[in-house]
């Protein structure tokens, strides 16, 4: 027997360590998942650049009235705590969604993508009868600088929670018809990174433009 085996009988360390750094080195690309879900991620930076630039200008013609309504007038905070909890609640069951997803129980993922449905049309509902109360009031969206910028950041928004819900239908088809194939499963996760974003920008709206509107 050598003295290396006696000193080390596991192994010579350093050939240990050597041998784990090839492993490390040919490990190989990162899975479709991690690559899928990175990709999307670069998608909702630039698109929260793009609100972020609505916020920027809505933050310059908050005054700009023209002589019309503000905030103050027009605000029905409410009806607009309301829409938030709906789709705070929305966020909460497409979470439940996912973990059924990852454990391929179709019942619950179906009943949960159901109820981010429903919450989320119900979201939309006051959200256009909120409009439609505004344009009839004389408010729209040509009345002044102000109402102008009001209803391009919201309805963006509006727009992209609209969206959301066709994705959220297709992926209740997609999953109906073909199960939770690894395509599909990368669908979801990207699904839920963008309605979760679209809560977060929601936040921001009800805070900038409700809370703050009221207040000026």
């Amino acid at each position: 027997m050598t003295d290396a085996a006696i000193a080390y009988p596991h192994g010579d360390p350093h050939h240990l360590r050597g041998m784990e750094a090839s492993r490390v080195a040919h490990a190989g690309p990162p899975s479709k998942r991690i690559v899928t879900g990175y990709g999307f991620w670069i998608f909702i930076l630039s698109d929260m650049v793009m609100f972020s630039a609505f916020f920027a200008t809505y933050a310059v013609l908050l005054g700009q009235t023209a002589g019309g309504p503000s905030g103050r007038e027009l605000f029905n905070l409410r009806n607009v705590a309301i829409e938030t909890g709906f789709l705070l609640a929305s966020s909460f069951t497409c979470g439940l969604a996912t973990i059924a997803a990852d454990y391929r129980n179709k019942t619950w993922f179906h009943l949960a993508m159901g109820v981010t449905c429903v919450f989320g049309l119900a979201f939309l509902a006051i959200e256009a009868r909120e409009f439609a109360d505004l344009v009839a009031r004389g408010a729209g969206p040509t009345r002044s600088a102000f109402l102008s910028a009001f209803f391009t950041l919201v309805g963006c928004h509006g727009l992209h929670v609209s969206a959301g819900e066709l994705w959220l239908l297709t992926m209740i088809a997609q999953v109906f018809a073909k199960g939770f194939r690894a395509d599909i499963q990368r669908r979801i996760l990207c699904f839920a990174l963008f309605w979760h974003a679209l809560d977060i920008i929601w936040i921001a709206v009800f805070t900038i433009v409700y809370l703050l509107g009221s207040a000026s």
